[in-house]
């Protein structure tokens, strides 16, 4: 009987102990779900925010005719800084990269398409060996029914290479004369930089924003001792060497019968302390009207912001200049100018800005009809863009002009009412006061509405400013105007800037002056299609 007791005592503790173990499990799968409840509803809002802040900076970059002011740019950095660190925690809270197994097991799988990896990127294969025994029966009998492949993106470490070129002399037994090919041409005479290199110190500095002791500290950390100055050599080196390709784009741009214009402030060092300095710009960019001319932008520099400047650059230019109301432009619409007077023609971006920004601090109600007038004026001209000249002068003169006279009556009228001190006011005022700049692109279809290919043009080099802070003299100022005039250019005719400059620092010393042409990158990109074109 005792016997009988003690089996019945130990069955009681072992299903005790059983049901105990049971509700730790169910415990656990609780809290395991439980946290992954919490981890999907965070990841959800995260998602939520993301998408939010994904359709705000979506909107502010194809809003073309907003506000693009320092404000308008920090905004815009600023939601992206933000978008930035929402992903980058919603990495890290996702469930797949929690510490507890129970909450990865409970894992749901990201619904996120990744696009496939490039086909022409060079791939390594690493096989994993497979049993050679049956995990299940022990047989080794195995079949191979397939492979499963995951693809990995991964990057090698910049590599270096020195290139020795051999010329090998022989001599004649017969006449005992020394023959050997001639030397080649290098991009730097007596240099040791090859074009590749050259093209990458160029791009860093004036695309990536990289003053030259930064990529110097970089090279030395992978073992390369390139100093300073000697990237200071090679860089004046490679603007001298590329100067005849600088002056050709300045006469393709002058060859335009429409410019835009603009310019924006650099600092530069002088006698231990910065003043403010000018890089200009000059687009040509006859797209908006069908023209068949390749866009390109040519730059220059100048130690302030006189009004003679542009009087100089367009020296024997006449056409249109389509620019902000500046009033240095003014010298070149005079007459009696020759060859002629330019025709100056207003920026309607630039003017509405004064409203938008009144409309958005203020929520002025005049502002904000002014701003919804001017946006239907820019909405019908998007229909003509591209179209050519003549078409875009008769919808203009159907369409158009009927909304740009009743702006114009409409502003009259409410400055009859306003003070001349309301800031309304002052903002209808800049288009009144110029009417006949804003209202000209009714009479010619080459005109565009705003002067935004000029501004555009130019963001790089308000980017640049944070990084290399300021020119170090007048001469690194026009040498900074040379070189993003080759490499802004070749963007505009969607042209990797790198290997662009690699191939014509390779090749620009062996080609006469007669075919230098060939070198500019919309006869490049051609080139190169063609090439590409064959190898295929």
């Amino acid at each position: 009987m005792t016997g009988d007791t003690d089996d019945i005592i130990a069955l009681r503790a072992a299903l005790a102990a059983a049901e105990a173990r049971a509700q730790v499990a169910e415990l656990r799968a609780s809290t395991a779900e439980i946290r992954a409840t919490d981890a999907e509803a965070r990841a959800a809002s995260a998602e939520a925010q993301i998408a939010h802040l994904k359709h705000l900076i979506a909107r502010m970059r194809q809003d073309r005719f907003g506000a693009s002011s320092e404000r308008g740019r920090r905004l815009l950095a600023q939601l992206e800084l933000e978008l930035e660190e929402l992903e980058t925690t919603l990495a890290e809270d996702a469930p797949e990269n929690a510490a507890d197994p129970a909450v990865r097991a409970t894992a749901p799988r990201s619904n996120r398409g990744r696009q496939p990896l490039r086909a022409d990127l060079p791939r390594e294969r690493v096989v994993i060996p497979a049993p050679t025994q049956c995990p299940c029966c022990g047989s080794d009998r195995l079949s191979k029914l397939g492979e499963s492949v995951t693809e990995t993106l991964e990057v090698m470490p910049r590599q270096f290479k020195v290139i020795q070129t051999v010329r090998e002399k022989y001599t004649c037994r017969d006449c005992e004369s020394i023959t050997q090919p001639p030397a080649p041409f290098h991009p730097i005479a007596r240099g040791r930089a090859g074009p590749w290199l050259l093209s990458t110190i160029l791009c860093d500095k004036f695309l990536q924003h990289l003053p030259l002791n930064r990529q110097s500290g970089a090279f030395a950390r992978e073992g390369i001792d390139l100093d300073t100055s000697t990237l200071a050599d090679w860089v004046g080196a490679c603007t001298a060497t590329l100067a005849p390709l600088t002056t050709l784009i300045r006469a393709h741009v002058l060859a335009a019968q429409r410019l835009h214009a603009d310019d924006t402030t650099v600092p530069v060092l002088a006698k231990g302390r910065t003043v403010t300095g000018r890089l200009w710009n000059y687009v040509r960019d006859d797209g908006p009207f069908g023209g068949p001319a390749p866009p390109a932008v040519w730059f220059r520099y100048s130690r302030d912001r006189k009004g003679e400047h542009p009087t100089d650059h367009l020296t024997g230019w006449t056409g249109i200049v389509q620019s902000d109301a500046y009033a240095g432009y003014n010298t070149l619409a005079k007459p009696g100018r020759q060859p002629a007077p330019v025709v100056s023609a207003g920026c309607w971006a630039h003017g509405r800005r004064g409203l938008f920004k009144i409309a958005e601090r203020d929520k002025a109600p005049l502002a904000i009809e002014a701003v919804g007038r001017i946006d239907a004026i820019f909405q019908a001209e998007r229909t003509i863009n591209g179209t050519p000249p003549e078409h875009r002068l008769a919808v203009r003169q159907t369409d158009i002009a009927p909304l740009v006279d009743d702006l114009f009556d409409w502003m009259r009228e409410c400055c009859r009412r306003m003070s001349t001190k309301n800031p309304v006011a002052h903002a209808m005022n800049y288009f009144l006061r110029r009417a006949d700049t804003f209202t000209r692109f009714l009479t010619d279809g080459r005109i565009c509405l705003s002067n935004n290919a000029a501004e555009r043009a130019l963001r790089g080099i308000a980017l640049g400013r944070k990084a290399w802070l300021f020119a170090g003299s007048d001469r690194g100022g026009e040498r900074a105007a040379a070189m993003y005039s080759l490499i802004v250019t070749a963007r505009l005719n969607d042209v990797d800037p790198h290997a662009w400059l690699a191939d014509v620092l390779a090749r620009i010393n062996d080609i006469p002056n007669p075919r230098l042409h060939e070198l500019l990158p919309w006869h490049w990109k051609a080139h190169q299609q063609v090439h590409n074109t064959i190898a295929a």
